[in-house]
């Protein structure tokens, strides 16, 4: 009987490290998946083979999701200070070429000219150099292929309004 007590307090414990691992592991890459999932189930597992009362089994549950608590802020407190590396944040800037340009200081395209790609309904897409930018126009109508100048930039939005001939 002792032995019996003893290999079940065993596997509970190692159900309960592994429950622990797979939990921080969905913590660090979230997306509730193999390791969320398996991690519950080991640490509900586990509650039920330490647990002789439904009292115990509760006090027991609300101990884990201290613990839980507390080593989500510590993981979330290491991804806020970069000390690993997030999933989450996209990190890489992607090619300019292409038309991609963070909400940087986009100022020094005021007063470029390009052309309507697409038709501005107000919103659309131009030319500017070759490269692609979505741009709002004063709120009229423009046609594509229609020459456009950038009068006015707000943060990440590039106002335009046709270039008169």
């Amino acid at each position: 009987m002792i032995e019996q007590m003893g290999a079940t307090l065993i596997i509970a414990i190692i159900l309960f490290v592994a429950g622990f691992i797979l939990l921080g592991i969905e913590m660090a890459i979230p997306g509730f998946s193999v390791p969320g999932i398996s991690g519950i189930i080991c640490l509900v597992i586990a509650i039920f083979l330490v647990s002789d009362s439904f009292v115990e089994g509760a006090i027991i549950a609300l101990i884990i999701l201290a613990l839980l608590g507390i080593m989500f802020a510590i993981i979330l407190g290491l991804l806020s200070k970069s000390k690993l590396k997030s999933p989450i944040i996209l990190k890489d800037e992607q090619n300019k070429e292409k038309g991609f340009i963070s909400s940087n200081d986009l100022q020094y395209l005021l007063g470029k000219q390009g052309v309507a790609i697409t038709d501005l309904r107000p919103s659309g897409t131009a030319d500017f150099d070759g490269i692609e930018f979505d741009v709002i126009s004063e709120g009229k109508y423009i046609s594509k292929d229609t020459k456009l100048v950038i009068y006015k930039v707000q943060g990440s939005k590039l106002i335009v309004k046709q270039v008169k001939s």
